[in-house]
């Protein structure tokens, strides 16, 4: 019975951290990898970096950004940090 109690308090708090924790991150990094999927031409965005700009070409793993439609920038997909919806 000794090591039944004394494994209560360190699956609960597995339990916490996997609910606070894990969880969430795996929900996050999800969702960026769906947004990186649907990047196409014409997508508003902002980079990791803070740029801002409309994707003029897109490949497999990189990106063409056109930025004040003077100067295009080629970025790999994973540096795109979202996609900026024009309401």
């Amino acid at each position: 019975m000794d090591l039944f109690g004394a494994l209560i308090p360190l699956l609960l708090m597995f339990a916490i951290f996997y609910f606070l924790l894990i969880r969430p991150q795996q929900k996050r990094q999800k969702k960026v990898q769906e947004m990186h999927a649907s990047l196409q031409k014409g997508d508003k965005i902002i980079t990791i970096g803070g740029l801002h700009g409309t994707i003029d070409a897109i490949d497999d793993n990189r990106v063409v950004v056109n930025v004040d439609g003077a100067q295009k920038l080629t970025f790999d997909r994973q540096a795109i940090r979202e996609v900026i919806n024009p309401d």
